[in-house]
Protein backbone atom coordinates (compact mmCIF):
# COMPACT_ATOMS: atom_id res chain seq x y z
CA UNK A 1 0.00 0.00 0.00
CA UNK A 2 3.02 2.04 -0.25
CA UNK A 3 2.56 3.21 3.56
CA UNK A 4 6.43 2.60 3.88
CA UNK A 5 7.66 1.84 0.49
CA UNK A 6 7.57 4.14 -3.01
CA UNK A 7 6.82 3.60 -6.27
CA UNK A 8 10.32 4.54 -7.36
CA UNK A 9 11.13 0.99 -6.02
CA UNK A 10 9.44 -0.86 -8.61
CA UNK A 11 9.79 1.56 -11.40
CA UNK A 12 12.35 -0.33 -13.73
CA UNK A 13 10.07 -3.49 -13.29
CA UNK A 14 7.13 -1.44 -15.05
CA UNK A 15 8.05 -3.05 -18.19
CA UNK A 16 8.98 -6.38 -17.85
CA UNK A 17 7.17 -9.20 -19.38
CA UNK A 18 4.75 -11.19 -16.61
CA UNK A 19 5.15 -8.03 -13.97
CA UNK A 20 2.25 -7.21 -12.40
CA UNK A 21 1.48 -4.73 -9.50
CA UNK A 22 -1.36 -3.49 -7.28
CA UNK A 23 -1.79 -0.54 -4.46
CA UNK A 24 -3.96 -1.73 -2.03
CA UNK A 25 -4.87 -2.92 1.85
CA UNK A 26 -3.84 -6.55 2.59
CA UNK A 27 -7.72 -6.37 3.78
CA UNK A 28 -9.22 -6.07 0.00
CA UNK A 29 -10.90 -9.58 0.17
CA UNK A 30 -11.38 -9.90 -3.07
CA UNK A 31 -8.53 -8.69 -4.89
CA UNK A 32 -6.56 -10.76 -2.24
CA UNK A 33 -8.18 -14.06 -3.37
CA UNK A 34 -7.67 -13.68 -6.54
CA UNK A 35 -3.73 -12.68 -6.81
CA UNK A 36 -3.95 -16.24 -4.29
CA UNK A 37 -5.68 -18.06 -6.78
CA UNK A 38 -3.30 -16.56 -9.69
CA UNK A 39 -0.19 -17.44 -8.29
CA UNK A 40 2.02 -20.72 -7.32
CA UNK A 41 3.79 -19.19 -4.37
CA UNK A 42 2.87 -16.40 -1.65
CA UNK A 43 5.37 -14.42 -0.10
CA UNK A 44 3.77 -12.47 2.78
CA UNK A 45 5.64 -9.82 3.54
CA UNK A 46 2.90 -6.69 3.79
CA UNK A 47 2.93 -5.63 7.19
CA UNK A 48 3.84 -2.94 9.73
CA UNK A 49 7.47 -2.27 9.71
CA UNK A 50 10.11 0.70 11.29
CA UNK A 51 9.98 1.66 15.47
CA UNK A 52 8.59 4.67 14.37
CA UNK A 53 5.47 3.96 12.75
CA UNK A 54 5.16 0.73 15.29
CA UNK A 55 5.03 3.16 18.25
CA UNK A 56 3.06 5.98 16.68
CA UNK A 57 0.05 3.37 15.31
CA UNK A 58 -0.04 0.24 17.67
CA UNK A 59 -3.25 -0.31 16.94
CA UNK A 60 -2.91 -0.57 13.13
CA UNK A 61 0.31 -2.58 13.54
CA UNK A 62 -1.32 -5.07 15.61
CA UNK A 63 -4.32 -5.34 12.73
CA UNK A 64 -2.34 -5.21 9.70
CA UNK A 65 0.14 -7.54 11.07
CA UNK A 66 -2.31 -10.52 12.91
CA UNK A 67 -5.66 -10.15 10.27
CA UNK A 68 -3.57 -9.34 7.78
CA UNK A 69 -1.76 -12.69 7.90
CA UNK A 70 -4.98 -14.52 9.02
CA UNK A 71 -6.34 -13.34 5.76
CA UNK A 72 -3.61 -14.74 3.75
CA UNK A 73 -3.58 -18.17 5.62
CA UNK A 74 -7.27 -18.72 5.34
CA UNK A 75 -6.95 -17.75 1.41
CA UNK A 76 -3.85 -19.76 0.89
CA UNK A 77 -5.01 -23.08 2.61
CA UNK A 78 -8.18 -23.21 0.26
CA UNK A 79 -5.84 -24.11 -2.71
CA UNK A 80 -2.90 -25.02 -0.58
CA UNK A 81 -0.46 -22.69 -2.35
CA UNK A 82 2.89 -22.63 -0.66
CA UNK A 83 3.52 -19.68 1.63
CA UNK A 84 6.55 -17.61 3.17
CA UNK A 85 5.76 -15.87 5.71
CA UNK A 86 7.66 -12.55 6.53
CA UNK A 87 8.70 -12.76 10.53
CA UNK A 88 11.10 -10.92 12.51
CA UNK A 89 14.18 -10.96 14.88
CA UNK A 90 12.13 -8.91 17.28
CA UNK A 91 10.07 -12.12 18.56
CA UNK A 92 13.05 -13.40 20.44
CA UNK A 93 12.39 -10.39 22.42
CA UNK A 94 14.42 -10.12 25.58
CA UNK A 95 16.33 -13.58 25.57
CA UNK A 96 19.77 -12.89 26.57
CA UNK A 97 20.60 -16.42 25.22
CA UNK A 98 23.21 -15.77 21.50
CA UNK A 99 23.21 -16.27 19.22
CA UNK A 100 19.61 -16.37 18.95
CA UNK A 101 18.48 -20.15 17.40
CA UNK A 102 15.01 -20.90 16.00
CA UNK A 103 14.03 -23.46 18.98
CA UNK A 104 14.85 -20.61 21.45
CA UNK A 105 12.51 -19.83 24.34
CA UNK A 106 10.42 -16.19 23.52
CA UNK A 107 11.01 -13.59 26.01
CA UNK A 108 8.57 -10.72 25.99
CA UNK A 109 8.93 -7.59 27.77
CA UNK A 110 4.91 -6.79 29.72
CA UNK A 111 1.97 -5.83 27.87
CA UNK A 112 1.54 -2.17 29.02
CA UNK A 113 5.00 -1.23 27.20
CA UNK A 114 3.75 -1.21 23.37
CA UNK A 115 7.43 -1.82 22.19
CA UNK A 116 6.36 -5.40 22.89
CA UNK A 117 3.08 -5.43 20.32
CA UNK A 118 4.85 -5.45 17.43
CA UNK A 119 6.77 -8.83 18.76
CA UNK A 120 3.83 -10.40 20.28
CA UNK A 121 1.69 -9.78 17.05
CA UNK A 122 4.43 -11.30 14.78
CA UNK A 123 4.58 -14.17 17.07
CA UNK A 124 0.89 -14.87 16.70
CA UNK A 125 1.59 -14.83 12.88
CA UNK A 126 3.75 -17.43 13.54
CA UNK A 127 2.05 -19.64 15.70
CA UNK A 128 -1.46 -19.47 13.17
CA UNK A 129 0.79 -20.29 10.53
CA UNK A 130 2.29 -23.70 12.34
CA UNK A 131 -1.26 -23.97 13.00
CA UNK A 132 -2.49 -24.32 9.50
CA UNK A 133 0.73 -26.36 8.46
CA UNK A 134 -0.44 -28.96 11.06
CA UNK A 135 -4.28 -28.77 10.98
CA UNK A 136 -4.60 -27.97 7.44
CA UNK A 137 -1.27 -29.06 5.73
CA UNK A 138 -0.59 -26.07 4.06
CA UNK A 139 2.69 -26.31 2.66
CA UNK A 140 4.02 -22.78 5.20
CA UNK A 141 7.51 -22.04 5.95
CA UNK A 142 8.74 -19.18 8.67
CA UNK A 143 11.70 -16.90 7.89
CA UNK A 144 13.12 -14.04 10.53
CA UNK A 145 14.86 -11.18 9.28
CA UNK A 146 17.23 -9.52 11.35
CA UNK A 147 17.86 -5.90 10.19
CA UNK A 148 17.25 -6.34 6.17
CA UNK A 149 19.08 -3.38 4.81
CA UNK A 150 20.30 -2.02 1.31
CA UNK A 151 19.60 0.35 -1.30
CA UNK A 152 16.11 1.91 -1.27
CA UNK A 153 15.25 1.28 1.76
CA UNK A 154 14.06 4.08 3.72
CA UNK A 155 14.82 6.14 6.82
CA UNK A 156 11.66 7.72 7.65
CA UNK A 157 10.50 5.06 9.91
CA UNK A 158 13.45 5.01 12.52
CA UNK A 159 15.83 2.20 9.52
CA UNK A 160 19.03 3.11 11.27
CA UNK A 161 21.36 2.63 8.73
CA UNK A 162 19.68 5.10 5.53
CA UNK A 163 19.06 7.57 8.57
CA UNK A 164 22.74 7.61 9.46
CA UNK A 165 24.08 7.60 5.72
CA UNK A 166 21.42 10.75 5.10
CA UNK A 167 22.17 12.51 7.80
CA UNK A 168 26.59 11.98 7.39
CA UNK A 169 26.29 12.85 3.64
CA UNK A 170 24.45 16.37 4.49
CA UNK A 171 26.68 17.33 7.47
CA UNK A 172 24.20 17.21 9.97
CA UNK A 173 24.60 15.32 13.44
CA UNK A 174 24.15 11.37 13.28
CA UNK A 175 21.82 10.68 15.47
CA UNK A 176 21.88 7.73 17.94
CA UNK A 177 19.01 6.38 19.84
CA UNK A 178 20.10 5.17 23.98
CA UNK A 179 23.75 5.03 24.50
CA UNK A 180 24.65 3.61 21.44
CA UNK A 181 26.50 0.41 22.84
CA UNK A 182 23.70 -1.52 21.32
CA UNK A 183 24.42 -4.02 18.67
CA UNK A 184 23.17 -5.26 15.68
CA UNK A 185 23.76 -7.63 12.96
CA UNK A 186 22.99 -6.49 9.55
CA UNK A 187 21.70 -8.21 6.66
CA UNK A 188 22.31 -7.12 2.49
CA UNK A 189 18.47 -7.65 1.09
CA UNK A 190 20.15 -9.32 -1.99
CA UNK A 191 21.59 -11.97 0.35
CA UNK A 192 17.83 -12.39 2.22
CA UNK A 193 16.33 -12.52 -1.14
CA UNK A 194 18.59 -15.12 -2.43
CA UNK A 195 17.87 -16.91 0.94
CA UNK A 196 14.01 -16.56 0.49
CA UNK A 197 13.67 -18.21 -3.30
CA UNK A 198 16.30 -21.25 -1.50
CA UNK A 199 13.54 -21.95 0.63
CA UNK A 200 10.73 -22.18 -1.86
CA UNK A 201 11.17 -25.31 -3.93
CA UNK A 202 12.01 -27.03 -0.56
CA UNK A 203 9.71 -29.58 0.96
CA UNK A 204 11.68 -30.18 3.65
CA UNK A 205 11.27 -26.33 5.11
CA UNK A 206 7.60 -27.08 5.24
CA UNK A 207 6.43 -26.25 8.65
CA UNK A 208 9.81 -24.68 9.79
CA UNK A 209 11.26 -21.48 10.95
CA UNK A 210 14.48 -20.29 9.86
CA UNK A 211 16.57 -17.08 10.83
CA UNK A 212 17.64 -15.23 7.79
CA UNK A 213 20.44 -12.51 8.68
CA UNK A 214 24.09 -11.94 9.30
CA UNK A 215 25.90 -12.75 11.86
CA UNK A 216 28.39 -9.71 11.43
CA UNK A 217 27.90 -7.53 14.63
CA UNK A 218 28.56 -4.15 15.14
CA UNK A 219 27.28 -1.80 17.98
CA UNK A 220 25.48 1.31 17.25
CA UNK A 221 28.39 3.26 17.83
CA UNK A 222 30.98 1.87 15.95
CA UNK A 223 27.94 1.96 12.88
CA UNK A 224 27.68 5.47 13.36
CA UNK A 225 31.42 5.25 13.08
CA UNK A 226 32.15 3.85 10.11
CA UNK A 227 29.38 5.57 8.11
CA UNK A 228 30.75 8.94 8.89
CA UNK A 229 34.48 7.88 8.19
CA UNK A 230 33.46 6.16 4.48
CA UNK A 231 31.19 9.44 4.02
CA UNK A 232 33.94 11.72 4.34
CA UNK A 233 31.70 13.55 6.64
CA UNK A 234 32.49 15.82 9.50
CA UNK A 235 29.35 15.46 11.40
CA UNK A 236 29.17 14.36 14.88
CA UNK A 237 27.53 11.68 16.86
CA UNK A 238 24.63 12.93 18.78
CA UNK A 239 23.07 10.97 21.34
CA UNK A 240 18.91 11.24 22.26
CA UNK A 241 17.32 9.25 25.32
CA UNK A 242 14.44 6.47 24.21
CA UNK A 243 12.22 7.99 26.30
CA UNK A 244 12.45 11.60 24.12
CA UNK A 245 12.75 9.37 20.91
CA UNK A 246 9.93 6.94 21.87
CA UNK A 247 8.10 7.59 24.44
CA UNK A 248 8.18 6.68 28.36
CA UNK A 249 9.32 3.24 29.79
CA UNK A 250 10.35 2.43 26.00
CA UNK A 251 12.57 -1.01 26.22
CA UNK A 252 15.22 -2.18 23.36
CA UNK A 253 17.09 -5.59 22.74
CA UNK A 254 20.62 -5.11 23.49
CA UNK A 255 21.99 -7.41 20.98
CA UNK A 256 20.04 -9.40 17.98
CA UNK A 257 22.58 -12.15 16.48
CA UNK A 258 21.46 -14.96 14.34
CA UNK A 259 22.20 -18.63 14.16
CA UNK A 260 22.03 -19.26 10.62
CA UNK A 261 22.96 -22.62 10.89
CA UNK A 262 19.46 -24.49 9.74
CA UNK A 263 19.33 -22.16 7.04
CA UNK A 264 22.78 -23.31 5.86
CA UNK A 265 21.99 -26.96 6.51
CA UNK A 266 18.48 -26.82 4.65
CA UNK A 267 18.83 -24.60 1.98
CA UNK A 268 22.34 -23.61 1.74
CA UNK A 269 22.17 -20.11 3.28
CA UNK A 270 25.16 -18.26 3.51
CA UNK A 271 25.49 -14.67 3.38
CA UNK A 272 28.52 -13.37 1.34
CA UNK A 273 27.72 -9.30 1.33
CA UNK A 274 30.06 -7.92 4.52
CA UNK A 275 28.98 -5.14 6.22
CA UNK A 276 31.51 -3.11 4.36
CA UNK A 277 29.60 -3.63 0.74
CA UNK A 278 26.09 -3.12 2.91
CA UNK A 279 27.12 0.45 3.78
CA UNK A 280 28.78 1.39 0.87
CA UNK A 281 25.33 -0.02 -1.51
CA UNK A 282 23.51 2.44 1.08
CA UNK A 283 26.02 5.47 0.52
CA UNK A 284 26.15 5.16 -3.38
CA UNK A 285 22.17 5.22 -3.26
CA UNK A 286 22.14 8.07 -1.61
CA UNK A 287 24.24 10.11 -3.48
CA UNK A 288 22.16 8.77 -6.68
CA UNK A 289 19.44 10.35 -5.16
CA UNK A 290 21.04 13.29 -4.08
CA UNK A 291 22.57 13.88 -7.67
CA UNK A 292 18.85 13.52 -9.35
CA UNK A 293 17.28 15.72 -6.82
CA UNK A 294 20.38 18.85 -7.98
CA UNK A 295 19.36 17.68 -11.43
CA UNK A 296 15.84 18.49 -11.30
CA UNK A 297 16.61 22.01 -9.65
CA UNK A 298 18.71 23.11 -12.25
CA UNK A 299 18.02 25.49 -14.52
CA UNK A 300 16.43 24.54 -17.55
Amino acid sequence: DLSTGSIDNVAHLKERNGFRYFFDTIFNRGLTAELVDHCDVVIHLAAAVGVRRIVDHPVETIEINVRGTELVLELAAKKLKRVLLASTSEVYGKSTKFPFAEDDDLVMGPSSNCRWGYACSKAIDEFLALAYFREKKLPVTILRFFNTTGPRQTGRYGMVLPNFVQQALAGEPVTVYGSGEQSRCFGHVADVIEGVIACVPLTATHGQVFNLGNPEEISINDLARRVIKMTGSSSKITYVPYSEAYGPGFEDMERRVPDIAKAQKFFGFKPTRKLEEIIESVIAHERTKQSAKVAQLAPR
